[in-house]
């Protein structure tokens, strides 16, 4: 089993857990002194409270939106997936997003995101004058069909 270091910075943050134990994120929760209240269309940046030290560079923490504040409230990340690199020792921030028409407040330690680490694959770069081809070429979006 691999191993996720996580250090507090700030004494009321809370320790990154799983729902479940076969739940594959671990919840994150917002370190804030006071309710954030983010308007239809805003982007707010929440604090976690805490930075992460991942086992070595050939592994990479993601941060997804939780699917109960997406579908129910329309808080989402504002950039879809949150990537940290192997690298980072800064604490974990989450940018989310209200995409409803109403505004929804985050409160002190709510699960506001949750982080998944997964192995990668890190490729040497070549560049080349031609690529190989396929049957499907240079067909784009949609272009394999509806089904």
């Amino acid at each position: 089993m691999n191993t996720l270091k996580v250090k507090k910075l700030r004494e009321n943050a809370k320790m990154i857990n799983r729902a479940t134990s076969g739940s594959a994120g671990m919840d994150l929760h917002a370190c804030i002194e006071n309710e954030i209240t983010i308007n239809p269309g805003e982007i707010k940046v929440i604090p976690t409270g805490l930075a992460i030290a991942l086992e070595n560079e050939n592994f990479v923490a993601y941060i997804y939106a939780r699917s109960g504040l997406a579908i129910k409230h329309g808080i989402t990340l504002a950039n879809c997936v949150g990537v940290i690199d192997s690298d980072y020792r800064g604490e974990v921030c989450v940018g989310l997003t209200n995409i409803s028409k109403e505004s929804y407040t985050i409160t002190p330690d709510e699960r506001i995101a949750q982080l998944v680490v997964a192995p990668i694959s890190m490729c040497e770069i070549e560049e080349v004058e031609e690529l190989n081809d396929t049957e499907r070429g240079v067909g784009g979006f949609g272009s394999t069909g509806k089904n």
